[in-house]
Order: structure tokens, then sequence, then C-alpha cells
């Protein structure tokens, strides 16, 4: 008799062990390869759902309308692109809400409940989320983000350039005092046009919240070329000319 058949006639629960012993192999690798698409698989998904989703809007600011365009409010709808020179070159959109639904799409949302001010308004608190990893990771370096560094939103029409103020390395996830008008925690005591970036932390959990904090400096109108601010040209980049 062979002897591995042997054993196994020797010992009833050995095949029995041998399958379990298979199982659970199966199961991890089953759990290491959903890990994987987590982080990196959906990623590649949103990046190309972002990216068609960026043409299309920037199309249709191409095409001519009325003077100003409409103002988003429904979940979903698109509002402009968010450029953070510290977390890197490439714009990331912005969409209405906070729901998984929208932030999967590997873009930044703008929180509905409780409910920001957009840059255009006189008084408020411009307050956005985004996925620190998988679906786009827009976030993932919003720890680089410091002191005085700047932001800029883009819209149809303007740029609006703010400046960092203050960081809030770790809180609560339940803490909604971060995107209060006049945010908790932050260095303002009194209403101004603020903005907020939020994420999970630290990388790869969703444990706790990170926030970083600024202030409007200016508005840039938009002209013909939609040259880009300072903050956010090369050296080599001319300025635009005035006419």
């Amino acid at each position: 008799m062979d002897r591995d058949l042997a054993d196994t006639v020797r010992r009833p629960g050995g095949r029995w062990t041998n399958a379990l012993g298979n199982g659970l192999v199966t199961v991890a690798l089953a759990a290491m390869l959903f890990a994987v698409y987590s982080l990196w698989g959906t990623d590649v998904l949103a990046d190309r759902q972002a990216g068609q989703a960026g043409d299309r809007l920037r199309q249709s600011w191409a095409t001519p309308g009325p003077s100003r365009a409409p103002v988003p409010t429904a979940t979903g709808e698109d509002v402009g692109f968010l450029h953070v020179p510290a977390m890197g070159a490439d714009p990331v959109m912005i969409k209405m809400g906070t729901d998984p639904a929208v932030l999967d799409q590997g873009v930044a949302g703008v929180y509905q409940d409780p409910r920001a001010a957009m840059p255009w308004d006189l008084a408020g608190n411009f307050a956005l989320a985004a996925h620190r990893d998988g679906h786009g990771a827009r976030f993932h370096d919003l720890d680089a983000v410091g002191v005085g560094a700047p932001i800029v939103v883009e819209t149809r029409d303007h740029w609006y350039v703010y400046r960092v103020d203050g960081v809030l390395p770790q809180t609560g996830p339940d803490n909604i005092g971060i995107v209060a008008p006049v945010p908790v925690g932050s260095p303002y005591r009194a209403p101004g046009r603020y903005i907020t970036l939020t994420t999970c932390t630290p990388v790869y959990t969703s444990l706790y919240r990170m926030a970083v904090w600024g202030s409007l400096v200016r508005i840039d109108p938009m002209d013909a070329a939609r040259t880009p601010p300072a903050e956010l040209r090369s050296p080599t980049q001319p300025a635009p000319t005035k006419t």
C-alpha cells in the first residue's frame, strides 16, 4: 500500500485536516487578491472614470453658454477642479457629495451634510473629502500639505486661491466640527471664506480623520487661455499678457 494512503487510513482525520488547510490557504489568497484590488485595482478604474468626467467638464466649459455657469447643488454634479501643488501636479475633479458612490469615482466631494459653502459664497467653509487609499486615492498625500501651502480651486470662470493656515493631524471620524462654517480646532475665530480638506488617517485605515484648513487669498478671473495663477505656474511659464 502507498505510504501516504496508509497514513491516511491509519489517521482518519488526516484527510479532513488536509482539506481544511487547503481551504484556509485559498481563503487567505482570495483575501490578499481582494486587498490588492481594493488598493490598486480600484485606482485604475477611478482614474479612468475621473479622467473622462474631467474631459467632459472642460469641453462643456469651452462651449459658448450663459455668462454665468449654473450653480451645482445635486449630488454628483460637477463643480470644478482642485489643485494642490504639495500633493502633485495633477488636478482633482470636484463633485457634489461625499457618499461612496461619489468619492469612489476618484474625485473630491463637497460636504452636503452638514452643507458646505461654495467658493463663490461671501462667507463659509468650502469643505471637501476624498479617499486616502483606493478609488484614486486623491488625498493620499494630504499629510504633505503644510502651513503656507497654496490650494487653488478652478471653476469655469474663476481661480480661487487659498493659503493653508492650519493642519489637524488626527481627530475622531465623527467630528463634524472640522467642517463647520468656522472650523472647530482651526486658527479661525470669525466667519470668513475658508476651505477644508479631509481624509482618513493613518494610511490604509479609516480609524481617524485629518484636516487641512485654508483661507481665501484672492480670486483671479479666468482668461480665454485659462492661464493658471502664479501658484500653479512653473518657473519657465510666462504670466498672462494684460490687454
